[in-house]
């Protein structure tokens, strides 16, 4: 599982009192930084090898400023040229938000989809999930 801890910022703290539901996409998505590295080490936008076909997100409970957050990041499924993942956000080991995304490993330049390296695989396979660990809610 990859982790990543962030600090909630006041912008994104709503009328209500706690953090806007727009917020919590661009935190999933930081959460990936290091899924997103496997594919494309550099991190140049130039040399950008996936590509999102899918999220979605359910809102478990409600976060707050004031009190770090940890996006948790597990590879759900491994296909051809794609990878499920399935993320979750905790704060005060409350969970949150859950969701998974979908990427296709994609060659910009073709405009094609191409089959996910050997190599790559076995980095995900290191962060495949136990079903014990998924919160299903």
């Amino acid at each position: 599982m990859y982790r990543t801890v962030i600090v909630p910022r006041v912008s994104e703290t709503d009328g209500v009192g706690h953090i806007n539901n727009t917020t919590v996409p661009i935190w999933l998505e930081a959460g990936r930084n290091d899924f997103f590295k496997l594919f494309t080490p550099d991190s140049s936008f130039k040399n950008w090898k996936i590509l999102i076909i899918k999220m979605n997100i359910d809102y478990v409970d409600q976060i707050y400023f004031g009190k770090d957050v940890e996006v948790r990041t597990w590879i759900k499924r491994i296909g051809n040229s794609s990878v499920e993942l399935y993320e979750e956000i905790h704060q005060e080991n409350r969970l949150c938000a859950k969701g998974t995304a979908i990427y296709v490993n994609y060659n910009f330049q073709s405009k094609k989809s191409e089959p996910i390296t050997e190599e790559i695989r076995q980095q995900l396979n290191k962060h495949l999930y136990e079903v014990q660990e998924i919160h299903e809610y």
